[in-house]
């Protein structure tokens, strides 16, 4: 094999070096959702402050996430839509190959195989048909910064005073952070239990916009 081959292959290690910590791959996730300083990523995944800036400057340093200033603070967001690709098929190759994922998904949404999901290719399609209501169950600055287009946020603790302002006559489909965030499967059980007609998105906002599919944002910088 030449030596400039096996630099490539070294290159590539390092792509693998930088995923195989559990905490950066969930930074990603957090970053996949909005943009976030150090302090708000620390919060979010439990991690001291000076923990989560290791983190990120050797996410930085493989060029998986580039960084903004904004005054004296400093906010980091992924560097492209192939990033969140490659963590989907990583997630995807782990579902197909690794049984205890399987096992986690289930104990931490119980109601997993009961829940009709609908595709982001099929949503896209019907959504131009006018006969459905498409629900964000993130927080707010996350739909803030980016939603499916025509989207309506809405978090899981105020489901109950807005579902009866919801048309009766259309389809709802709820979706949140990606596969393995339990608001959507919580609000589609939910509107079930009222005897709303709902559906799952497969996946997350992420993958919608890494897949080139219509989405719009509320914010600007």
């Amino acid at each position: 094999m030449s030596t400039v081959k096996k630099q490539l292959f070294e290159q590539l290690a390092l792509i693998g070096q930088v995923l195989s910590s559990p905490q950066r791959i969930e930074l990603i996730d957090y970053l996949a959702q909005a943009e976030r300083n150090v302090e708000e990523l620390s919060q979010l995944s439990g991690l001291s402050v000076a923990n989560t800036s290791r983190h990120l400057q050797q996410l930085k340093q493989a060029g998986l996430v580039s960084t903004r200033k904004q005054g004296k603070s400093r906010f980091y967001q992924l560097a492209g839509a192939d990033v969140v690709s490659l963590v989907k098929h990583l997630r995807q190759t782990a579902e197909s190959h690794l049984a205890e994922v399987d096992r986690l998904m289930t104990t931490l949404m119980p109601q997993k195989n009961k829940t009709e999901i609908i595709t982001s290719k099929t949503l896209a399609h019907e959504m131009q048909k006018n006969h459905l209501i498409v629900l964000d169950v993130r927080p707010t600055k996350e739909f803030d910064q980016g939603h499916i287009k025509g989207a309506l946020n809405i978090i899981p603790e105020k489901i109950d005073e807005t579902i009866e302002t919801l048309p009766k006559d259309k389809t709802i489909v709820a979706y949140c952070r990606g596969p393995y965030c339990v608001y959507s499967y919580q609000m589609v059980e939910h509107l079930r239990e009222n005897g709303r007609d709902a559906l799952r998105l497969d996946e997350g906002f992420p993958e919608w916009k890494a897949a080139g599919l219509p989405y719009e944002t509320t914010l600007s910088h």
